[in-house]
């Protein structure tokens, strides 16, 4: 396995850390490439029913290595980079049907920042800042930025924080909608343990399903809206899950859903 991605599998959770610590976790090629591998393996693994993605180290992700796109001998264009680094990353995060929570360790800028917006599930700790900062730099935002950000903070909001590549603390991203939850710094780890192991043990397809329905609620109108769920609600209603969830509740015991 790739060194700048760590991997551990506990409690039905996959662990996934960005291992870069010395350049802030900013990707290069070879961490994206693994990040998408990882993922991958991921979703197909039926050992892992929840996804935590975090950082090693003071931060979460710094965005790009502006080393790998400075240096004539490594650089690959800014098209590589999109097209085959952090474009296919979001759109595994929005498609595996697993929930993928981001724990947010340290501050994340850039398409750092942007991943986590794509995230089903963001927690940060206290300590933590959100920066859109590609306009400091000359650039414009990706990584799904200018999808997901006006979206959850309003058009206004997200047109400003994208053109003034302001700092936004942790606190702040919670109360605009930004972010699920913001902690202390000492209830970080078993705040993030936690919701990883609820989420591990309900019903995954269930889980997979919601998922699916928030994403075409996006592009879709009200009436294809109704028939998607329509369509996912009767396939819910035939899995195993669903019937330990009615039995459990007719015999007033916890649920042992397996995910099926």
């Amino acid at each position: 396995m790739s060194n700048s991605i760590q991997l551990k599998i506990e409690n039905k959770v996959a662990y996934i850390t960005l291992n870069r610590p010395e350049v802030f976790n900013s990707f290069n090629r070879e961490m994206a490439l693994s990040l998408q591998s990882i993922l991958d393996d991921c979703e197909t693994n039926t050992d892992v029913r929840a996804i935590v993605l975090t950082g090693n180290g003071k931060a979460f992700c710094a965005g790009q290595d502006l080393k790998e796109v400075t240096d004539p001998d490594l650089n690959p264009g800014f098209k590589k980079i999109l097209e085959e680094h952090y474009n296919p990353i979001i759109t595994r995060i929005r498609n595996i049907k697993k929930p993928v929570i981001a724990a947010v360790n340290g501050v994340a800028a850039g398409a750092g920042a942007n991943i986590t917006l794509a995230c089903d599930i963001v927690v940060a700790h206290e300590k933590v800042s959100f920066i859109q900062a590609f306009s400091l730099i000359g650039l414009v935002p990706d990584s799904a930025g200018t999808f997901f950000l006006p979206r959850l903070i309003g058009f206004q909001k997200a047109l400003a924080l994208a053109m003034l590549g302001d700092k936004i603390s942790a606190g702040e991203a919670e109360k605009m909608g930004m972010i699920y939850k913001c902690v202390s710094t000492e209830e970080f780890e078993e705040t993030i343990n936690n919701l990883a192991f609820k989420l591990a043990n309900m019903p995954t397809k269930a889980l997979g399903f919601i998922k699916e329905l928030f994403n075409k609620s996006m592009t879709n109108d009200l009436d294809a809206q109704l028939a998607l769920e329509s369509k996912l609600q009767i396939e819910a209603a035939q899995s195993e899950d669903y019937a330990e969830g009615v039995a459990a509740f007719i015999e007033k015991r916890k649920p042992n859903f397996k995910g099926n």
